[in-house]
C-alpha cells in the first residue's frame, strides 16, 4: 500500500512539474506576443505620421501646381495680347 501511495505522489509530482513548465512556456509566450503587438503599434504610429506628411505635401504640391497654372495662363494670355 505504501508503495502505491509513493508511486502516486511520484505520478502528481511529475504532472505538477509538467504544468509548471507549461505555464512558464505560456508565460514566455505572451510576453513575446504582447512585445510583437508593442512593435506593431509604433510601426502603426510611425505610418500614420509619415502618411500625415505624405497628405501635407500633397496638398502642398497641388496648390503650387494650380499657381503655376494660373501664371502661366496669364503668361499665355499676355503673349497673346502682344
Amino acid at each position: 500500500m505504501a508503495s502505491k501511495i509513493a508511486v502516486s505522489v511520484a505520478e502528481r509530482s511529475t504532472a505538477t512539474q509538467e504544468m509548471s513548465r507549461n505555464i512558464a512556456q505560456a508565460a514566455t509566450g505572451t510576453q513575446d506576443v504582447s512585445s510583437s503587438i508593442g512593435t506593431v503599434a509604433r510601426a502603426a504610429a510611425e505610418t500614420s505620421a509619415a502618411s500625415a506628411e505624405v497628405l501635407t505635401s500633397a496638398s502642398d504640391l497641388s496648390a503650387q501646381a494650380e499657381r503655376l497654372s494660373t501664371e502661366v495662363d496669364k503668361f499665355l494670355t499676355n503673349i497673346k495680347a502682344a
